[in-house]
């Protein structure tokens, strides 16, 4: 009889602790908070900035680094879906290997939208193993939801976020004002995430946007009602992701929109933003819904009402049966095996599914189809 063999354990918790903070004006000399971590004096940042946002406010951020003494190696960076892969994370990599920094108190800085934070929020969970890491989300879509969670990820072999890690940011900073050049199809592409949350978890927040979303749109959210949709979001997101950062329970409500949407975005990638896709994937989930009398008619109606009083349009040409099953079957696979699909029981309210056939999905696809088509057609002249 053999000796028992030795075993040993090892246990370490790592602690996750960081601060939303607002900080209007965020690159005005005279506010230090992106200075608030890490080193001052004789510091350096490796900054890595949005193209586009660069357009409006590079010699800001240059003045802003050289006023406090900082040497700032700044680079700028495509944005768009398309541009979040291997080769420009490799290539943020040789740059920042060429501009050394400390290992822990001269955190990179990612200034730019939700691609552009998932880019960099990956390069410092990897670059030595793990370097510190601040972000500033410019567009609606990072505000109200990529920068706020600690997923960072590139797409890789024709997937979305096939590569990725979790790393929590040192800080976010919010700054409104930087909303205020975004395209009205970059707010609308934010306000689709909005709409997921006040449909799976927040009544309020889905009045809210009944009375007052389109209001805020027009002015940019730049208005005290729309101030209070943006942090009424971000406070839902977090409170649905904090007691699961690391995604160790897999039915999650914020995965609302985000089944069939990951097969769009992936096949449609230069025709759909993020939140064009999750909308698609809201509507057919709704009909979905609605077939299984989860959500009431009624219900239904205000949502597809909500996103025709909001300007938000829907390519149904996109859906395609065949291809939406295809990316649930995969969804199967990142969800361990079970669908895991959350739907609306009722605005406001979630349940998880696990057993949508492909002939539902095919059924809502036609209804939805039915429906545009009757909303499209010309009025009887009399």
């Amino acid at each position: 009889m053999s000796a028992a063999l030795t075993r040993w354990r090892v246990r370490h918790h790592r602690p996750v602790a960081y601060d939303v903070v607002e900080a209007p004006r965020l690159f005005h000399p005279r506010n230090r908070a992106l200075l608030s971590v890490g080193r001052v004096e004789g510091g350096r940042r490796f900054v890595v900035v949005d193209r586009n946002v660069a357009r409006y406010h590079a010699e800001e951020i240059y003045a802003y680094f050289e006023e406090h003494g900082i040497t700032a190696k700044i680079i700028t960076f495509p944005g768009g879906e398309e541009n979040k892969r291997t080769e420009n994370y490799l290539e943020i990599l040789r740059q920042l290997d060429a501009f050394p920094i400390h290992r822990r108190d001269e955190p990179i800085i990612a200034i730019g939208g939700g691609v552009l934070t998932d880019v960099v929020g990956f390069v410092a969970s990897t670059y030595r193993r793990g370097v510190p890491h601040i972000r500033v989300p410019t567009t609606l879509m990072g505000y109200v939801d990529a920068s706020v969670g600690i997923k960072t990820g590139i797409n890789f072999n024709g997937h979305k976020n096939r590569l990725g890690s979790f790393e929590p940011p040192l800080r976010v900073f919010l700054d409104k004002e930087l909303l205020k050049t975004l395209p009205h199809r970059h707010i609308l592409n934010g306000v689709c995430e909005i709409i997921k949350l006040a449909i799976i978890k927040d009544a309020t927040l889905f009045v809210w946007l009944e009375e007052h979303g389109a209001e805020s749109i027009a002015a940019g959210f730049q208005n005290p009602a729309g101030t209070r949709i943006l942090n009424r979001a971000i406070s839902g997101m977090l409170e649905e992701i904090e007691p699961n950062l690391f995604e160790d329970e897999l039915s999650r409500k914020v995965d609302f929109g985000h089944t069939f949407s990951h097969g769009l975005e992936s096949r449609h990638e230069a025709r759909l933003l993020h939140g064009e896709a999750v909308v698609l994937d809201i509507a057919v989930s709704t009909l979905i819904a609605t077939g299984r009398r989860l959500l009431s008619e009624r219900e239904a109606e205000r949502i597809f009402n909500l996103l025709e009083e909001l300007g938000i349009t829907l390519d149904i040409r996109l859906l395609d049966a065949e291809h939406l099953w295809q990316s649930l079957l995969e969804r199967i696979e990142h969800r361990n095996g079970l669908q895991r699909v959350p739907m609306p029981a009722a605005l406001g309210h979630c349940v998880f599914l696990n057993d949508i056939a492909r002939q539902e999905l095919e059924l809502a696809i036609k209804a939805l189809n039915d429906r545009m088509s009757l909303q499209n057609e010309p009025a009887l002249q009399c």
